[in-house]
């Protein structure tokens, strides 16, 4: 698949496959040295933009030591093909601490996948399945 990037931003650092065969690609804030406190949430640009065919998506995962070490979770992260503009990524705070999230540090993985675009029909009925309606809980506890 071929991905084009483009440098938004002077002192971006562009993603990168730390390794061959690696599937996400480490992605690194631009943003000044912020503190992001306990229960708070906060939007990071990254200083680039990407250009890729329809039928995929880019999707922004954590990265696997921010939330082991720090309780740091990624919020959404769903880039459709034809977004042009500089991509973010929104980081939470669920630990217990405070943490620094520096300039130039690496803050999620993106991770390409093929999708499949649906068509929509509305009908008036549904048919019945085995699940039907069940919700949370609908298999049991545990």
């Amino acid at each position: 698949m071929q991905v084009k990037l483009k440098k938004m931003h002077e002192d971006a650092i562009l993603p990168n496959y730390a390794h061959p065969g690696d599937v996400g690609m480490d992605v690194y804030s631009r943003e000044e040295t912020y503190i992001l406190q306990p229960g708070e949430r906060k939007i990071f640009y990254t200083g680039f933009a990407l250009e890729f065919e329809n039928g995929y998506v880019a999707r922004v995962c954590d990265k696997s030591s921010l939330p082991k070490n720090h309780g740091i979770h990624t919020l959404g992260g769903i880039f459709d093909a034809g977004y042009r503009g500089e991509y973010n990524v929104q980081l939470i705070n669920l630990g217990k601490e405070p943490v620094e999230i520096a300039k130039g540090q690496k803050i999620a993985q993106i991770i390409f996948y093929p999708v499949m675009i649906a068509s929509l029909e509305e009908v008036p009925e549904l048919e019945d399945s085995s699940r039907g309606v069940g919700s949370f809980g609908s298999t049991g506890k545990f």
